[in-house]
């Protein structure tokens, strides 16, 4: 079960990855015409609209993008199927449908079929989509219905299965409906506390991946909060819309990095070097993209406890802009990039506080990481046992750089006769191997990635940063 909630919250990436484009398409529109929000210039409001042509199918780019990652051979037949899967359930259960098949009108259809339009159904598409291009890719039908045999079938059966599951959903929707509403008033109704709570959980299930499914509750429209989309689309309440984001701001621009400059000065002497370029490449993507993960996940392990501090740190950010009102938003993390298009957002709400809370948090993590490291002797970057310490230097080349690291990395898990499956998120290779006391955790460290993390008997991940594409992809032609 873990493995595939991991592999559901990597598929998921690729369509987040897809966010950042809305996110400047439609900061810059609101930039230039921030008032009349595209009414006063054309050259906005085309910006505009091409960015909440994004947003506002973010449940088709679920249903694609699941169906592509969990399928075993990220086929385009897959894609498509993802695609047919949520139109037909979608459809069966729109208001419209619902009320023709109750023979009631459309007004007095349970409001839960109005949201059948939403992230959840978009990814149960995907899933539906993958399972049946797994089982039926490689079918073949009788001669007279060959045609449709192999990847043209899987279409087909992804159509029949949401039939079925419409169905189903007719049933159950308007209960799960109501109980994620319900959950998500209970989380929305305690206010500034409820956004510290989904800060802290979410940095607490970074490791396993499933701050995704956490995220789509309070981001997307799942349950209405959708936090994202009416902050770039500037209708919700100014000073409220926002809260669970402008929190991640004096975090991961100011906090994170930080902590990154306390791990360096508490390195060992021999190993700064070494430290300071994982800590300041690590640090940067962080302050800039608000991409966490190689800074993270190269202590969660190391020092986990440390790692709670810092989740209860981003809680406590959280709790505090909301206290405030200090708002802002993003449209993938949040980073710089992703602050400064957000600035000129009309529903933003006192966000250069949000840098005063930043430089306040920069100073309590400095001083706090670097207290409780050498306090308790805690194994950071750099401070690791002399008996781990690598005793060869990964040496490569600008030019193969990534192809000597593939190699060396594969090598580590144990080459063709260990490696089973290898596929890669945002940062990390997530390798299946048959036997995991063959993987050399030693070998695979000296090629100088941020960590490696072991997620069960046969499942380790390798957190390789946001060059992780480059490295599978050489890994890809060594298994060829």
């Amino acid at each position: 079960m873990m493995k595939f909630l991991q592999n559901l919250g990597r598929s998921l990436m690729l369509p987040v990855a897809v966010l950042p484009a809305a996110a400047i398409l439609m900061g810059i529109g609101y930039w230039i015409d921030s008032d009349g929000w595209g009414s006063g210039n054309v050259f906005a409001a085309f910006m505009i609209k091409a960015g909440s042509s994004i947003i506002d199918n973010i449940p088709i780019l679920f249903a694609v993008g699941v169906a592509i990652g969990m399928s075993k051979a990220k086929d385009g037949a897959a894609a498509l199927s993802g695609l047919v899967a949520f139109l037909v359930v979608t459809t069966m259960l729109s208001s419209g449908t619902v009320g023709l098949l109750q023979g009631i009108d459309v007004e007095s259809v349970d409001p839960a079929f109005g949201k059948i339009n939403n992230a959840f159904i978009g990814i149960l598409s995907g899933i539906v989509a993958a399972t049946m291009y797994n089982r039926f890719s490689h079918v073949k039908l009788p001669d007279f219905l060959a045609f449709f045999s192999g990847k043209r079938l899987v279409p087909i059966m992804s159509a029949v299965a949401m039939l079925v599951a419409s169905a189903a959903l007719f049933y159950i929707w308007p209960i799960v409906f109501g109980g994620l509403v319900n959950f998500g008033e209970a989380i929305s109704s305690l206010g500034a506390v409820g956004a510290g709570l989904y800060g802290f959980f979410n940095r607490l299930l970074i490791p396993t991946g499933l701050h995704h499914a956490l995220n789509a509750v309070f981001w997307f429209d799942t349950v209405g909060i959708n936090d994202i989309n009416k902050f770039w689309s500037s209708e919700g309440v100014k000073g409220v819309t926002g809260m669970y984001q402008a929190g991640f701001f004096p975090i991961m621009m100011f906090g994170l990095p930080a902590a990154a400059l306390a791990m360096y000065h508490t390195a060992k002497t021999k190993r700064k070097k070494q430290a300071a370029s994982l800590m300041l490449a690590a640090g940067f993507a962080s302050f800039f993209t608000g991409v966490t993960e190689p800074l993270e996940f190269s202590f969660m392990f190391l020092a986990p406890a440390l790692y709670v501090v810092h989740a209860a740190l981003t809680g406590l950010s959280l709790f505090i802009a909301a206290s405030f009102n200090w708002t802002a938003g993003f449209g993938f993390s949040a980073g710089l990039v992703d602050y400064l298009l957000s600035l000129r957002i009309p529903i933003a709400n006192f966000p250069l506080m949000l840098l005063l809370q930043g430089l306040v948090f920069a100073v309590i993590y400095y001083f706090l990481f670097r207290f409780l490291i050498l306090k308790f002797n805690l194994k950071t970057p750099g401070r690791e046992d002399d008996t781990d310490e690598s005793e060869e230097t990964v040496v490569v080349s600008s030019d193969d750089k990534f192809s000597n690291m593939a190699a060396r990395i594969y090598d580590g898990l144990g080459g063709d006769a260990n490696v089973a499956s290898v596929e890669h998120c945002t940062t990390r290779l997530r390798v299946e191997v048959l036997d995991m006391d063959k993987v050399d955790q030693k070998k695979i460290k000296d090629t100088g990635v941020p960590g490696i993390n072991i997620v069960g008997p046969k499942n380790i991940q390798v957190i390789v940063g946001t060059s992780v594409q480059f490295v599978a992809d050489e890994i890809e032609k060594i298994r060829k």
